[in-house]
């Protein structure tokens, strides 16, 4: 494993941070924490701040330490926790969250002396400073960032290991911290640097005591990617374990690692003493001179104590972290990083393995070889693996979530309200491809919700509300499928400007006739806007319509339910997955269809008085007293030898983002999962199919998507359809 490899786990783990983090902030707004909600902060920055010392991020480093300095003044009960520095603390993460991904090469570095300066002034208790944000040009860095030594080479380093003047100042209460580090052999192959640990020890207040070169080989001997020198440190005793320990998070695994308190009977020298004869004649180690507390390090550190660790009750190591020294400990879930192309080949393979099982049982079937107990059996299992196979690529939409309430304090900034979120079932969990693809569609009915739903905080008082305003985000499993719910406690939609604001833009005539349901769609037309000033938040028409295409392009649908006055709430219904679907496999014609089941209401054979055809349009199919539109699919998809008259047929009543309406088939084949294969992977995109899969029998059947096929029907007419349909297969 190389540098770069490391150094994107300790990515990884700032995001899992930074999501703990925004948990824990809701936790403190809510005024529903603990001490633990605060051990829980300053352990996640502290963590990121020493990976980013580490790796020698030196911005994201020196924010983090004074970040971290005010919530060890917190957590210790020095600075009480009110309001004023809740805000200023998430606020804070912000910043911290912009280092993270300028330090990732995803940003620009944030210009951060303005939050530093509050910081500062926050851990010196003056609130009033800590609430003013002064400008800052964002090429400004941070004094002490401009101050600190270049260590990038030895000469600057061993000065300041051999001048304690050029480190941080040292507190000398508490006993030192004798720290003795012997990097592995091979710690160059594991990406690590010695050298990066050595200088952040440095900067701590530690000064080299000792180097052993007891490793070193004569100059004939030597090899340039080994390493060899051992060395001894002293350290404040002030400073906590935790930080000393932080710096070792990315050791080399064969690093060994001693930490140990000095005392008063063996006062630690203040020399540099290098023992170079060792390196042409090693002797033997001398014995410690005082028991030594062997310290394992978070990271997988291998700690090498000189002598047995004696545990006595009358010494007992201080608890840096506030957690207790004795008791039960909780096994920690055991989880194991795979890289996602080896997933996705997995979940591939897995897919075939289906469709051959599938193929086989058809074969057996067609030649009547009756049921065959093992058969039954390999689709037990077959059907098994697939769902943990795809339960291995789910993950909770808390990552997707996790994002949103930074969006909510930005638009209350912008827009001078006062917003609370709610969350619900974030650890609801979902295909990874549908949670990397949901981000964007979410954020705009964020900021609807918040720019066109909510009032202002004047607004919510004349209409006998409270002043802040709710945002409700949640999400569940319902039949098969995730729905996502985005809902606000604002004004509602008016219906009566909607419909004014679609008539002024061309987008409805004058004299049409529409329910509650079809106004209320009509936000999502493209170039449709009822905000009256265009803002950097809203006014384009651009937002809603982009909405409902990235929605349907994940193969779901999203509906609204509104009362004027009283608030809105929008539904995302989406599958759990992209790779597999529960299907009814229909015949047109000479073709064979996939319909999925998500959108099938009922299935029948009508009668005829059930099939009206009104002014020679499409026939109509009354459902228990309302006529509900019938396509013939087979005309208007062009294919030949379809069934033409409905009482011979099969009607399927779908749902769609259009209402319900009625799909004319041939025959039902069976009902069962499909693998999904891709079209724009292994052809193209073709609007109104979804994709394709490989059948038992091993012809390929078309997945119809039900949302674009109706509206397209229905926007287009039946010949410009059929015609658009059979040009985009032929070629």
């Amino acid at each position: 494993m190389n540098l770069d490899e490391i150094q994107q786990i300790f990515f990884q783990e700032c995001e899992e941070g930074l999501g703990t983090l925004e948990s824990a902030f809701d936790d403190l707004k809510r005024a529903r924490h603990d001490d633990e909600t605060i051990n829980t902060v300053f352990r996640a920055v502290h963590s990121i701040k020493g990976g980013a010392g580490a790796f020698g991020h030196e911005r994201l480093q020196h924010f983090s330490h004074h970040y971290e300095t005010l919530l060890d003044l917190i957590r210790n009960g020095t600075l009480p926790l009110g309001e004023p520095l809740i805000d200023l603390i998430v606020a804070a993460f912000d910043t911290l969250s912009d280092h993270v991904a300028a330090a990732r090469g995803e940003g620009a570095m944030p210009a951060d002396q303005a939050m530093l300066d509050r910081l500062a002034a926050a851990a010196l208790g003056d609130m009033g400073a800590a609430s003013t944000e002064p400008d800052l040009a964002a090429n400004d860095v941070a004094p002490e960032a401009e101050a600190a030594p270049a260590l990038d080479d030895f000469d600057a380093l061993f000065a300041m290991l051999e001048d304690p003047s050029l480190a941080a100042p040292a507190a000398t209460a508490a006993p030192e911290w004798i720290v003795t580090v012997h990097p592995g052999p091979r710690a160059f192959d594991h990406g690590a640097e010695p050298m990066l640990a050595l200088r952040e020890l440095a900067r701590m207040g530690g000064r080299t005591l000792s180097a052993d070169l007891s490793d070193l080989p004569l100059l004939d001997g030597l090899d340039a990617e080994r390493a060899y020198i051992g060395f001894t440190m002293a350290l404040p005793g002030a400073i906590d374990e935790d930080d000393i320990r932080a710096v070792f998070d990315f050791a080399d695994p064969q690093c060994r690692l001693t930490i140990t308190r000095d005392s008063a009977e063996n006062p630690a020298p203040d020399v540099l003493e290098v023992a170079v004869e060792a390196a042409v004649a090693p002797s033997p180690p001398a014995p410690a001179p005082t028991p030594a507390v062997t310290v394992a390090p978070s990271a997988p550190v291998i700690a090498d104590a000189p002598a047995p660790v004696v545990a006595t009750p009358a010494a007992p190591a201080p608890a840096s972290g506030g957690e207790p020294s004795g008791g039960p400990r909780v096994a920690a879930t055991q989880t194991i990083r795979v890289d996602l192309d080896k997933l996705d080949r997995l979940v591939n393979l897995v897919g075939e393995l289906v469709i051959t099982q599938a193929m086989l049982a058809q074969r057996l079937s067609e030649n009547e070889m009756g049921s065959i107990p093992e058969l039954s059996d390999l689709d037990h299992l077959t059907r098994e693996l697939q769902d943990s196979t795809m339960a291995i690529r789910a993950q909770p939409m808390k990552t997707v979530f996790s994002r949103v309430p930074r969006i909510i304090r930005e638009l209350e900034v912008e827009t001078g309200k006062r917003v609370r979120l709610e969350v619900e079932g974030e650890m609801t969990e979902v295909d990874k491809t549908v949670v990397e693809r949901i981000g964007e569609p979410l954020t705009h009915l964020i900021r609807n919700a918040v720019d066109h739903g909510l009032e202002t905080p004047a607004d919510r008082k004349a209409a006998g509300k409270d002043g802040e305003g709710v945002v409700t985000l949640s999400a569940a499993h319902q039949s098969g499928r995730i729905v996502i719910t985005v809902a606000d406690d604002g004004r509602g939609i008016d219906r009566a400007r909607v419909k004014a604001k679609a008539i002024e833009r061309g987008i409805i005539t004058p004299d049409a006739q529409l329910s509650e349901e079809e106004i209320d769609n009509l936000i999502f037309a493209p170039g449709f806007s009822t905000a009256a000033v265009v803002s950097n938040i809203s006014g384009r028409g651009v937002g809603m319509d982009v909405v409902r295409k990235n929605i349907q392009a994940l193969g779901g649908r999203i509906g609204i339910q509104s009362v004027l006055g009283k608030g809105s709430s929008f539904s995302l219904s989406l599958p759990l997955t992209l790779a597999v679907l529960d299907g009814m496999i229909v015949t047109v014609g000479d073709q064979t269809f996939v319909i999925p089941l998500t959108h099938i209401v009922e299935s029948l054979r009508p009668g005829i008085d059930e099939v009206q055809v009104v002014g020679g349009q499409s026939p109509l199919l009354d459902v228990r007293g309302t006529y509900v539109p019938v396509h013939r699919v087979g005309e208007q998809l062009g294919v030949t030898g379809a069934i033409a008259k409905p009482e011979n047929a099969v009607l399927i009543v779908v749902e769609s983002d259009q209402g319900q309406a009625v799909l004319m088939v041939d025959s039902i084949q069976d009902q069962r999962q499909v693998v999904v294969k891709s079209l724009e992977a292994n052809y193209r995109a073709i609007h109104g199919l979804a994709g394709a899969t490989i059948l038992g029998d091993g012809r390929v059947a078309l997945i119809l998507d039900v949302d674009a096929l109706i509206g397209r029907w229905r926007r287009d007419g039946r010949g410009a359809s059929a015609g658009a349909f059979i040009e985009d297969l032929a070629a």
